[in-house]
């Protein structure tokens, strides 16, 4: 999916480059400047290369500067080379052996039982010690300011993921075990997986994979009823997904498809699938997000379901659209919501995490000089970022689980949170919280239960005319 160039400008907080007459004492960048920059982030996926060189130069300067941590860093090699040595020869001489070291609370890339086993329990402490050595050589450096340290922990992080022991089949015992179990048929499979995803990528075919109200930015899609219900929920569900991801992330395949799960559960599903904007739309902005997509959305269920209040559920981008709508029909007066979900969404950009080393002043002008030559940002400039931000479960898992098969157990947390409670962080909602294993849709839709205060009524047919499903916007490239 692509976004407008006017609205980026308005997430990242950033004001528009200053106009000659605003500030004549400026001199505004040249076309020519502007269309080399546009041509190199074409070649970098929209990454700004000078950011990256100023983050790595601040830190290398500055580190070449203390010998004083070059000699820490050195003492804390070879004390870890010391502790991996001494595991290394209690387990494999079978002797009790507590690890060296233990993964990180969210790193979830070691917790099957088969990387305990020798020699894979050698593979994987050396990676994490190794790992932890990075951390230390690449923070903590008098000088280097916060926003580059964090830069270059951050790329080096990724040259880490990079070489993981995960990513290597003779490394990774989850590979070699589904390799005996099945014979190798799934190196087979992962290999068709590998060709089609090649093919795809090569010919710009959509990812494999109701009914449509179309407008110049969506198509709502309305799902049919599920067959043998005899009602559904009066309150009707719209989805508003991510503009980048488009709406089948919820709608992947019948095994895992949140969609087929609502309508099962007797709720009437309405989907917003995103058009992706070309150059023509170089001026479009939160309000015409707003306008005609959240908006426009709920003005055509209403039609369809008059009087109903709607539960709404929105995913990344399209939750923090979804937010500012409630709230504008909040201030308005007009009790149309429900219920809001939000799914990995961020209404609170004060604290944007790793996304803030994107977009620091290099970066968005980068960024700002792209658009400025063609428009708006594409997928493709916007995918390498994203991938690099949640590399571990965007591209390595990925390409471990799809190329070489299986998932891990599932479990959520869940925890209520009265009326006028206090704020808590989410370290501390985490710790009150409950964990339960497997999925959390059911008790999403039990709490959706507990909202709908409505009765049950007839089954709402799809209104005839209207195209098929999937639409045509989201086989957009």
């Amino acid at each position: 999916m692509a976004v407008p160039c006017t609205t980026l400008t308005e997430l990242s907080g950033r004001a528009a480059a200053p106009q000659a007459s605003q500030a004549p004492d400026i001199e505004p960048p040249s076309p020519l400047d502007r269309f080399l920059h546009a041509m190199q982030a074409h070649a970098t996926q929209g990454i700004s290369p000078a950011s990256l060189a100023l983050a790595h130069a601040d830190w290398l300067l500055k580190l070449l500067q203390s010998p004083a941590k070059w000699q820490r860093l050195l003492q804390k090699a070879w004390t870890k080379e010391l502790r991996w040595l001494d595991y290394a020869r209690r387990s494999t001489l079978g002797q009790a052996a507590p690890p060296c070291i233990e993964p990180l609370a969210q790193d979830r890339r070691f917790r099957d039982p088969a990387w305990q086993r020798w020699p894979y329990n050698l593979v994987q402490q050396a990676f994490l010690l190794n790992q932890q050595w990075w951390h230390n050589a690449t923070t903590g450096i008098d000088g280097v300011s916060r926003h580059h340290q964090d830069v270059v922990a951050f790329s080096a992080r990724q040259l880490l993921d990079l070489a993981s022991p995960l990513n290597v089949v003779a490394t990774n015992p989850e590979v070699s075990d589904a390799a005996v179990r099945e014979a190798g048929a799934n190196v087979v499979r992962g290999a068709v997986n590998l060709a089609d995803d090649v093919w795809r990528s090569l010919t710009g075919a959509p990812p494999e994979g109701a009914e449509a109200f179309r407008n110049h930015l969506i198509e709502l899609i309305q799902y049919a009823p599920a067959a043998g219900c005899a009602s559904v929920h009066a309150e009707p569900m719209l989805i508003v997904p991510a503009w980048i991801m488009k709406y089948y992330i919820l709608d992947l395949s019948p095994g895992n498809s949140l969609v087929r799960y609502l309508v099962g559960q007797g709720h009437t599903v309405f989907m917003i699938s995103w058009r992706n904007p070309d150059a023509d739309d170089r001026e479009l902005g939160m309000d015409d997000y707003l306008r005609d997509g959240v908006m426009a959305a709920l003005g055509h269920i209403r039609g369809v379901a008059p009087g109903q209040r709607v539960n709404t559920a929105g995913y990344c981008l399209g939750g923090t659209l979804l937010s500012i709508a409630v709230a504008s029909l909040g201030c308005e007066g007009e009790a149309l919501i429900n219920s809001m979900t939000l799914l990995a969404a961020q209404a609170d950009f004060s604290e944007a995490g790793e996304l803030m080393l994107f977009i620091d002043d290099s970066q968005v002008a980068f960024l700002e000089d792209l658009m400025w030559q063609q428009g708006y940002l594409d997928n493709r400039q916007m995918a390498g970022a994203f991938r690099l931000l949640r590399s571990n479960d965007l591209v390595w898992s990925v390409s471990v689980h799809q190329y070489l098969p299986g998932h891990r157990g599932r479990h959520y947390y869940t925890a209520r949170r009265r009326r006028g409670d206090c704020y808590i962080d989410p370290e501390r909602w985490v710790e009150h919280a409950s964990e339960h294993e497997g999925s959390w849709w059911p008790a999403w839709t039990q709490w959706l239960d507990t909202v709908s205060t409505q009765p049950r009524v007839p089954p709402r047919t799809v209104e005839a005319g209207l195209g098929p499903a999937p639409g045509s916007y989201v086989l957009q490239r």
